[in-house]
């Protein structure tokens, strides 16, 4: 009935077995292998991974990118182990992040005093722009 691989003998040959926890239990006719399907979550973009991961090493913190993306913090502490990213130690310099839309980032960037004396990055967060900007400490 089902055209699913036996995970044990890789046959197609598997029936209606069951249902075990809330999910579709399956017998191998060949081996009589019994296994369910893998459990399909809501998978979150690559997108959202990558940009998770840039505002991490901007020096954003964990919960501010769960505020800003919506993402648990606690998925953002587990891709920056997976990935092994590490922030690059420059204690002279901290960020600071703006939210802005397309009229308020024209109306920034047409101050030039905006733009002195720091480097900045600007990057689409949906239909927004996120504004990173490094200044350096005053001591």
């Amino acid at each position: 009935m089902a055209t699913l691989k036996c995970p044990k003998c890789n046959s197609v040959d598997a029936v209606r077995n069951g249902i075990v926890n809330q999910r579709q239990r399956f017998r191998c006719k060949k081996c009589n292998y019994n296994f369910t399907v893998g459990k399909v979550g809501k998978g979150i973009s690559t997108y959202y991974v990558i940009k998770a991961l840039q505002l991490y090493i901007e020096g954003v913190s964990f919960r501010e990118i769960e505020r800003l993306l919506g993402i648990s913090h606690v998925s953002v502490m587990n891709w920056v182990k997976k990935y092994q990213i590490k922030i690059p130690e420059n204690n002279t310099y901290h960020p600071t992040y703006k939210i802005l839309n397309h009229r308020e980032l024209v109306e920034f960037y047409s101050d030039r005093k905006n733009t002195e004396g720091a480097g900045m990055i600007v990057t689409e967060l949906g239909d927004k722009f996120m504004l990173i900007k490094w200044e350096r400490f005053k001591e």
